[in-house]
């Protein structure tokens, strides 16, 4: 006869309430996130750390909670619960043939002004009753947060990516360098890198693509005149088109005009640069769930190019 499991002395609830306040910094923020009121909100993670024998946080009135070091193992096997117990609502639903469930992504800031869009639309047209939540950051962020549990899936670049992360091709795109559309080399279809290396650079400072830049010129002999550091891709483009100075950069928008309406063109680099891939990345130790294995699935059958149609009824 098997043995019976005895049923925790916790809730899904309640592990659910402590990652909220782990994540918003304070038990007001997070009961604000709940909707639910913040004494019920205190109360669950008390109840947990009864529950558990331990303190998971410290409270400060003025400075929110610390997790404690148990406290930050602790939020690491919940995120994984909760996503199992996700897996399980959402693979008893399959059972209808619906996909259910909420699914994490996150995607590089550059990427997604024109990747989310057309993905998170014919992805839900798909699968209407699942919910995509998405996250912009860095490279380095997103996979951190890979790592951690707090995302299923991300969209990045082949670029510094980590050991511990799975990840599989959705198309390459070739760097390029970005001049405003008044300069004198704005009509050649191809520039060399030698050719802007005394006109001052804006330089993206959003890892890793200033990395990936400043590698790239190096490589071929380039020292850049480092002007401007945005950490904002519409920023670079901006400064760019304004006539600031250049820019190398990988992703393409399919327009040709800043915010502000200056034009600027795209120029194939004449140096024999390396395409980069655009990734969707997991972590290699986690099993992928339907919901993730689906949007994989889909991302490679729609193929879509750096310029992402924002209409899938236009392919």
């Amino acid at each position: 006869m098997a043995e019976l499991i005895s049923p925790p002395r916790f809730s899904l609830r309640q592990l659910a309430y402590f990652v909220a306040i782990a994540e918003a910094g304070t038990i007001s923020e997070a009961a604000q996130r709940l909707h639910i009121s913040q004494p019920a909100v205190s109360l669950a993670l008390n109840d947990l750390e009864r529950a558990l024998k331990v303190q998971l946080c410290v409270r400060r009135k003025s400075h929110g909670i610390t997790l404690t070091p148990t406290g930050t193992q602790v939020l690491h096997r919940a995120r994984q619960l909760l996503r199992q117990a996700e897996d399980l609502e959402g693979e008893a639903g399959a059972a209808t043939g619906s996909l259910t469930g909420v699914l994490s992504l996150g995607c590089y800031v550059t990427l997604a002004p024109t990747l989310l869009p057309p993905l998170l639309q014919g992805f839900s047209a798909l699968h209407p009753e699942l919910t995509v939540d998405f996250a912009e950051d860095t490279q380095d962020v997103l996979q951190r947060r890979l790592l951690s549990g707090e995302l299923d899936l991300a969209v990045i670049y082949s670029m510094d990516v980590l050991p511990e992360i799975e990840r599989a091709e959705l198309f390459t795109v070739r760097p390029h360098i970005l001049l405003p559309a008044g300069h004198p080399l704005a009509d050649r279809p191809a520039v060399s890198l030698h050719e802007v290396a005394e006109e001052p650079m804006v330089l993206l400072d959003a890892a890793p693509s200033s990395h990936h830049a400043l590698g790239l010129l190096h490589g071929f002999g380039v020292v850049p005149r480092v002007r401007y550091r945005p950490s904002s891709y519409e920023v670079a483009r901006a400064l760019v088109g304004r006539g600031m100075g250049y820019s190398v950069l990988v992703q393409r928008p399919a327009n040709d005009r800043t915010y502000e309406g200056y034009r600027v063109a795209v120029k194939e680099i004449a140096e024999p640069v390396r395409a980069e891939a655009v990734l969707l990345a997991w972590p290699r130790a986690v099993r992928l769930n339907r919901r993730a294995e689906e949007f994989l699935r889909f991302c490679r059958a729609a193929a879509l190019p750096a310029g992402a149609r924002s209409d899938p009824s236009d392919a």
